[in-house]
């Protein structure tokens, strides 16, 4: 009869187990920082919206386009206001501006 092996408690294999007394912390981040790498942690409500890190650099392109285009209005009536406010935008119908004194 065969004896069979006694079973333990722990379920690795014993060249699955690991010595985190030899461990070594943060052993890749100054090559991490090298390369670029960012990560990000993205609340559970946007996660659920957004499966893979192309969709969310989809979105943040597109939004960062349009507060680009919305910043070009905006800086356009700003500066006409600016102007208006200092009494600069007074024209007659020949075009010439005419400044108040």
């Amino acid at each position: 009869m065969k004896d069979r092996p006694k079973k333990t408690s722990d379920d690795l294999r014993p060249e699955y187990r690991f010595d985190y007394s030899k461990a070594v912390r943060g052993k890749y981040y100054k090559r991490l920082l090298g390369e670029g790498a960012n990560v990000i942690v993205l609340e559970p409500d946007v996660a659920t919206v957004f499966h893979d890190s192309a969709s969310v650099n989809e979105a943040l392109r597109s939004l960062l386009d349009l507060t680009r285009s919305t910043q070009r209005l905006t800086e356009r009536s700003s500066r006409r206001r600016k102007d208006t406010e200092a009494g600069r935008d007074n024209s007659d119908n020949s075009g010439d501006t005419i400044l108040n004194s």
